[in-house]
């Protein structure tokens, strides 16, 4: 990348920064959609603090997500992730990722409807099932067939997800790409507010 446009980034990661006078941004989608990877590199680039909803439950909660899920069950997971999203939307300057069923609950939807700018990477399935088949820490897909699981659930949350302020299509790109791509996507949703 050459030196205009690193500078061009970074006038608009400075613009969306005081636009947003703090108010945090909270990354929502599937699993694999890249909303971790994406949110530590947002978060650097608007000079916020970066958490994950997912690191926070495990912290609160002082055991693993799948622990969690095997001993407490999913019900009892999804009140500990409201919980702890409530707690992280009364920071400011934060850009938070959420686990991928966080913005499925209904009450953790008013929560980051009222309190922050809710961005959905958006991903195939195809994107999503290479990135997550990498990794053995996914409750969800724990069954006979894994894709046909991920399918569903896509078919079950997309609907859902497109209520975010902003949608951002996660690809095969590298990953600043795409933290540019949302940096461009709220900076429009903010202006067309005005």
């Amino acid at each position: 990348m050459n030196r205009p446009d690193a500078a061009l980034r970074q006038a608009r990661a400075e613009q969306l920064a005081e636009r947003l006078a703090g108010k945090p941004l909270v990354l929502v989608g599937m699993m694999g959609a890249g909303k971790t990877t994406v949110g530590r590199r947002l978060a650097n680039r608007l000079g916020r603090h970066f958490l994950d909803s997912d690191e926070e439950i495990e912290k609160a909660a002082q055991m693993s997500i799948p622990e969690i899920f095997e001993q407490r069950g999913e019900p009892e997971f999804r009140a500990g992730e409201t919980r702890v999203i409530a707690r992280v939307l009364k920071e400011s300057n934060v850009v938070l990722a959420t686990g991928g069923g966080a913005f499925v609950n209904g009450e953790t939807r008013a929560l980051v409807k009222a309190e922050a700018i809710s961005i959905w990477l958006k991903a195939e399935v195809d994107i999503l099932f290479e990135r997550v088949s990498r990794r053995s820490n996914r409750p969800l897909l724990k069954t006979a067939n894994p894709r046909e699981t991920l399918e569903k659930l896509i078919e079950d949350r997309y609907p859902i997800y497109a209520e975010a302020d902003v949608t951002v299509i996660s690809r095969d790109v590298p990953q600043d790409v795409v933290a540019g791509d949302v940096i461009d996507a709220v900076l429009a949703h903010l202006q067309r507010r005005d």
